[in-house]
């Protein structure tokens, strides 16, 4: 998602990307190689907390719906056959 690629306050200059700084400092070969994979840990950790974020704040708006998720996980983790 090309739009939300620079969401991150704290990336610097506003307007380009984290990942075209990376490949503007990164050599090429392995060196590139080991900054694009930094950069794509990077941006999936950023994914999963905003995804735990909106969980939790979906948790907090629906109660009810949460508690009825917690249940219904509980009953599938009691069910479960090892």
């Amino acid at each position: 998602m090309p739009e939300q690629e620079d969401r991150d306050p704290s990336a610097g200059t506003a307007g380009v990307s984290r990942a075209f700084r990376g490949a503007e400092g990164a050599g090429s070969g392995a060196g590139g190689e080991v900054d694009w994979e930094a950069e794509r840990r990077r941006r999936r950790a950023r994914f999963l907390r905003e995804l735990a974020e909106a969980r939790a704040l979906r948790d907090r708006v629906q109660p009810r719906r949460a508690k009825a998720a917690r249940l219904r996980h509980a009953m599938r983790m009691r069910t479960f056959r090892w």
